[in-house]
């Protein structure tokens, strides 16, 4: 299969933080950076399943500017050449609304004429060839003037998902003319959506021209559309950032969904039996994921006795289960979840409570992936915290300052190439060195074997936004 023509381009949606799936997901690991429907990460996968599409440099990532960083690593691999898979970011959150405007003002101001395919980087989708086959029906749509959404043909009456009010079917292709959108139903209302045949899933993949999108903005949206008038001109200027941030400010939270699409009389849906899962919340994993003969999901590190139709997810240390029914366990170095899968949807109210309460369990794991290594936290305490770090060959952290903490080294294993304000030497196995507060260091790894360090921290505060970067390789 040929690639489409290079007049398409597609955004992915990938700034939700996931609370669904905590403890596995957290706001610098979150749903579409895990492993969770197969071998690869939700993203990843999104990406690979787009290659006989699209190339690759006509696709995008919308994210936020706190994930933007992390998630550029996280996709460093699947990069075919530079400038491939662009990053777009977002100064915050402000629903898919803004999102969608945003990317489409940069789509605009490179291509007017474009094709603009949206997806969400965290759906699981099963009947790849199907999918593509559909894409490329709602894209013929979309050089219409119309704007097109995928509607997922109901398997079952469905509680979780809103619907779409489809009308009878245009000529010569199955396509169908939008009548209206519809919050989510109780369970008998869906039964009778899905017996009808008119109803469908809302998918949340769309496709239309950049032009058509940015007048049906400019319609319903007037606040956003001025807003995206004001960034539209500060594209490429040295004020771009700074007019974005103040923007997004004054921005409204609001879906594309409910500001666009469910006003407009321009809106058709592509029927799509692809397979399709938005991979809600962890009891939703049995539509993705093979249940056993007892109708478990059993991963990682585990062991089950007797259990019916329960979820078990285990981490480093193992979990044991007797005689669960119905129920969810997922394990982490520092958080275990246990909940009955009809409360699943109230995993994100943890999240909610964790952040009222100052902790840092919604934030990051204990590992975290750094592209010069990775460091743990081994323990925290009043004033004080203990990493364990690791360099890699030949990399180094950025030169920087602390102005509420000192750091303690003790090197277990490696060279250390310590700078220390206008000091520069090397500590060894079994050496230590102190870094005062407000003193510019950094710490490099000049051997060919990892670099093991003990770090423990002092101070006030000891929150990982107390480093002031004076420069780093790695442009953050």
């Amino acid at each position: 299969m040929k690639p489409a023509n290079k007049n398409i381009h597609v955004v992915i949606m990938a700034g939700g933080v996931g609370t669904r799936f905590w403890p596995l997901s957290r706001e610098s690991s979150p749903k579409q950076m895990l492993k969770i429907t197969g071998e690869d990460t939700m993203l990843r996968q999104t990406i690979k399943r787009l290659h006989d599409f699209v190339p690759q440099e006509n696709i995008s990532i919308v994210t936020s500017e706190k994930q933007a960083f992390d998630l550029n690593l996280h996709i460093e691999g699947l990069k075919k050449d530079k400038g491939h898979l662009k990053i777009i970011a977002e100064p915050f959150g402000r629903n898919t609304a803004p999102a969608i405007g945003l990317a489409a003002v940069y789509l605009k101001k490179a291509k007017p004429d474009a094709i603009m395919v949206v997806l969400p980087a965290d759906h699981s989708i099963r009947n790849e060839k199907v999918f593509i086959e559909t894409l490329k029906t709602a894209v013929n749509c979309a050089e219409g003037g119309h704007l097109v959404t995928l509607g997922i043909k109901p398997s079952q009456p469905e509680t979780g998902y809103g619907y779409i009010k489809t009308g009878a079917r245009g000529k010569g292709r199955e396509v169908r003319k939008v009548e209206r959108f519809v919050e989510k139903p109780d369970i008998k209302t869906a039964e009778k959506y899905v017996k009808s045949g008119n109803y469908f899933w809302n998918s949340g993949i769309f496709a239309w021209k950049t032009s058509v999108i940015l007048e049906e903005i400019k319609k319903y949206m007037p606040m956003l559309y001025n807003g995206l008038l004001k960034i539209n001109k500060a594209i490429g200027t040295k004020s771009e950032k700074e007019v974005i941030k103040e923007t997004y400010s004054e921005l409204e939270n609001q879906s594309i969904d409910y500001g666009v699409l469910e006003k407009s009389k321009n809106v058709i849906v592509v029927p799509a039996d692809i397979g399709w899962s938005d991979v809600g919340s962890w009891a939703a994993l049995d539509q993705v994921i093979s249940c056993d003969a007892n109708g478990n999901i059993i991963k990682g590190n585990a062991v089950d006795i007797g259990s019916k139709d329960s979820v078990v997810f285990g981490g480093e240390r193992l979990v044991a289960t007797i005689g669960l029914k119905n129920m969810i366990v997922v394990d982490t170095a520092d958080a275990t979840l246990v909940c009955p899968k009809e409360k699943a949807q109230d995993v994100k109210k943890i999240v909610d409570e964790l952040k009222k309460h100052g902790r840092e369990e919604h934030l990051v794991h204990r590992t975290v992936e750094r592209p010069w290594g990775s460091y743990t936290v081994l323990e925290t305490g009043e004033r004080y915290k203990i990493k364990r770090l690791f360099i890699k060959p030949g990399a180094r952290l950025s030169l920087q300052t602390h102005r509420h903490r000192s750091e303690h080294w003790v090197v277990v294993s490696g060279t250390a190439h310590v700078t220390k304000g206008a000091e520069i030497y090397n500590v060894h196995p079994n050496e230590s060195t102190y870094i005062p507060i407000s003193t510019k260091h950094r710490l490099e790894n000049p051997g060919k074997v990892p670099l093991q360090i003990i770090e423990v921290q002092n101070g006030e505060y000891l929150g990982e936004d107390d480093i002031e970067r004076i420069d780093d390789d790695y442009k953050r």
